[in-house]
């Protein structure tokens, strides 16, 4: 299954959507995605439509995880928040299977990733992301990974910590469990529910009409600082000022507290981690060695050591 999957070809995608009821041209153009496997098809109707078909790595999600992916965005969508959301096949389903490899068609969405974010459109978003989050909080998701310590370091630790050279082990791995403990006390009291997860500028797209929310596709259970931190992510002054304004028109259809704020620089450190982690366990894919030439290597967890161990000097700065 997961060989298949690494051997995708354009022949076996167009029958993949044709099984799903479409009717495709024969184009077939990859995009970029190292998660999943990702290709714009056209389809053979009088407009030349195009739909995104996303096949999902195996063994990352269950059935029921996706699924829940595609009922948030339903959910989403019936709230008439701007959301990217999977089409349905003949058979109504969102969701089908061919030789063990899951998939979905979602309709191809125009426009542009900002680079930055006027103070206009920051208080746009801090409304559409309260939305969201209301829409989050009015269900569960027990599919879905919730974010902790253990989700989030832990478990991430475990996988790259045999990989990391003797002589930055231990220290790798003290500040790693710093971070941990951080976040265990700080997320205390912290309510959780359905977030995007990864809620960064490549996954907002502006065009005629507004922004569209893209990419569900790590959708979790955790804080709604999250998502804020993500779209707010740098740290001048005019990022926190932004981050201000952002927290204020959020409340304006959610309540936000301000010591929520305190879990974004451990995060940041989470985010890390987890990251090299995921790179770990895609390193049988060739297009990961291909895209982290560096990963790996003395270097690399080096500059992660003195990265995280830098960060732990912020975290307790920014908590002081």
């Amino acid at each position: 299954m997961t060989d298949l999957f690494l051997r995708l070809t354009p022949d076996w995608v167009l029958r993949a959507i044709e099984a799903g009821g479409f009717e495709p041209s024969g184009h077939c153009l990859a995009l970029n995605s190292l998660e999943n496997r990702v290709y714009d098809l056209r389809l053979d109707d009088d407009e030349g439509t195009h739909v995104v078909a996303k096949f999902y790595r195996p063994g990352r999600w269950s059935k029921d995880a996706i699924r829940a992916e595609h009922a948030f965005l339903a959910e989403l969508k019936a709230a008439e928040i701007p959301v990217c959301a999977p089409l349905s096949f003949a058979d109504g389903d969102t969701l089908h299977e061919v030789e063990g490899i899951a998939y979905a068609v979602w309709p191809r969405t125009g426009g542009r990733a900002p680079d930055e974010l006027t103070d206009e459109q920051v208080e746009q978003l801090g409304r559409l992301v309260a939305r969201i989050h209301n829409v989050g909080a009015s269900k569960p998701a027990p599919a879905r990974r919730v974010m902790s310590a253990e989700s989030y370091v832990l478990e991430p630790l475990g996988v790259i910590e045999k990989l990391i050279p003797r002589e930055w082990g231990a220290r790798y791995r003290s500040a790693a469990l710093s971070v941990a403990e951080v976040y265990r006390r700080e997320a205390a009291g912290v309510p959780v529910h359905r977030i995007h997860g990864d809620c960064h500028l490549g996954n907002l797209l502006r065009g005629r009409e507004g922004f569209f929310f893209l990419d569900f596709d790590d959708m979790l259970v955790g804080p709604a600082v999250q998502d804020l931190w993500l779209l707010m992510a740098g740290g001048e002054a005019t990022d926190l000022a932004q981050r201000a304004l952002f927290v204020e028109a959020y409340q304006q259809f959610r309540p936000f507290q301000h010591r929520w704020l305190r879990l974004i620089e451990p995060l940041r450190a989470m985010r890390w981690i987890h990251y090299s982690a995921w790179v770990a366990r895609r390193w049988n894919d060739p297009a990961f060695p291909h895209a982290f030439p560096d990963f790996g290597t003395p270097k690399y967890w080096e500059r992660e050591t003195l990265d995280l161990e830098r960060q732990i000097v912020n975290i307790r700065e920014a908590l002081a």
